[in-house]
């Protein structure tokens, strides 16, 4: 089984509520979640006139393989309510596949781990407070 960890974001709606049942239905799904940071609130990013965020990460174990989460994962959004709108826009939830295992994906409709993760607060925070041993350096 593969550890895996996963960014969520809300700004729509019960934001708190909207990250639980996400959480919630990943249980439901072949995700047994470990570990749920603490819920933090944050300004968006890229478009800026839209409401604050609530950020978290989930660590989990997983026997689906990178696409079945991805696919698990954008199922558990539009059962939220996500919407495609725009980038970095607005949304109910957000599912982010940050890291699976030691594993690496470039494809166009996935890549692990996430690109974008080491510039975002919002993401780095809330995973360094659960797993701080994967920012140890070396010695």
């Amino acid at each position: 089984m593969a550890i895996v960890y996963l960014g969520l974001g809300s700004n729509l709606g019960d934001r708190e509520k909207n990250i639980q049942n996400a959480v919630r239905l990943l249980g439901d799904h072949d995700v047994v979640v470990l570990q749920l940071s603490t819920i933090i609130e944050t300004d968006p990013v890229g478009f800026l006139d839209q409401q604050k965020f609530l950020n978290a990460v989930v660590k989990g174990r997983t026997k689906l393989s990178p696409f079945e989460l991805l696919s698990l994962t954008q199922s558990i959004e539009k059962k939220l309510g996500r919407q495609k709108t725009f980038l970095n826009g607005p949304r109910a939830i957000d599912i982010d596949i940050l890291l699976y295992d030691q594993e690496k994906v470039n494809t166009p409709q996935l890549s692990i781990p996430h690109p974008r993760m080491w510039q975002r607060e919002f993401v780095m925070r809330p995973l360094k407070e659960i797993e701080p041993e994967l920012f140890m350096e070396s010695s």
